[in-house]
């Protein structure tokens, strides 16, 4: 078995953890192929050089061979790490280094576990949809893909934006709001649930539309098939707008059209035996906790 390792930073409370991951992957004799900078953080942070028989800093380098791919940090990471494996079909395992984690679920007290299902193949793989801008001057390059989300929102100014949405060159709504996120089922748990977005169990097929800060309070977010195509055109008093995807950004002027559609590809996810949805909505929400449940 052929695994690749992920990852940016942590915090001093996982360097525990870290050292258990080569550990037993080591044990087990599994070829470890490393992110570079990643390795060269634990070398400076720890003191400790990881023994593996590779390193990858991109997609181009990454060896097609790779069974799974470990994403070591929290959600953002997990995201970084789609970027870097692309449409490989890689399936990524996300350990949480950090704190809230719906992607990077994997907690540090769980990693001698986990990685012991994963190498026993106790595991099923989930396919999670994308979502793919589509821009004349196609602004975010070869790999213009989102597992979460498109947002567009303002940029230098307190005045609101106007976003008119079309599916299917049928026009739904003008959104005088701060902005507005597109979101897949499971960007459903990201920034849409923070402004008021439903959760939406994965594989539902669906799109979010979620305003942000809607300029009147009985525009709500809605749900549809994501086999619509949307269209969208911004308008406002300054020149441009922030369109960002996943954790990448870019400003856009006013007449920049974007249509947004379902990728034509998935990610697949590990998921363990042990796990579903539901229960880590129960744990990272912190559902039941309240004694009355």
């Amino acid at each position: 078995m052929k695994i690749a390792i992920y990852g940016q930073y942590f915090q001093e409370a996982f360097n525990e953890a870290i050292y258990k991951i080569f550990e037993i992957l080591n044990k087990k004799k599994i070829t470890i192929i490393v992110y570079k900078p990643f390795f060269k953080y634990i070398k400076k942070r720890l003191f400790f050089a990881p023994n593996v028989q590779g390193f990858f800093t991109n997609y181009n380098d990454l060896p097609k061979n790779i069974d799974i791919i470990f994403s070591v940090g929290g959600d953002g990471t997990f995201l970084e790490c789609v970027s870097i494996i692309k449409k490989s079909n890689i399936p990524i395992l996300g350990i949480n280094s950090g704190r809230l984690g719906f992607l990077a679920s994997i907690s540090k007290l769980d990693v001698e576990s986990a990685i012991n299902q994963v190498i026993k193949k106790e595991y099923t793989i989930e396919r999670r949809s994308l979502i793919q801008l589509i821009t004349k001057n196609n602004f975010f390059g070869n790999f213009n893909y989102g597992l979460n989300e498109l947002t567009v929102q303002k940029k230098d100014t307190s005045s609101m934006i106007a976003i008119d949405v079309y599916l299917n060159k049928e026009f739904l709504n003008k959104y005088w709001a701060d902005g507005l996120i597109i979101a897949t089922p499971t960007g459903s748990t990201a920034y849409s649930l923070s402004a008021g977005g439903p959760i939406i169990v994965p594989g539902s097929e669906n799109f979010v539309i979620t305003p942000i800060a809607p300029h009147n309070l009985t525009v709500r977010p809605i749900v549809v098939p994501d086999n619509n195509i949307l269209t969208l055109k911004i308008s406002g008093r300054d020149k441009n707008y922030l369109a960002a995807l996943d954790f990448r950004s870019q400003v856009f002027p006013y007449e920049t059209e974007i249509t947004v559609k379902k990728a034509d590809f998935y990610v697949k996810m590990i998921k363990l035996n042990n796990t579903n949805f539901f229960s880590t909505l129960r744990n990272k929400l912190m559902w039941g906790i309240d004694r009355r449940n």
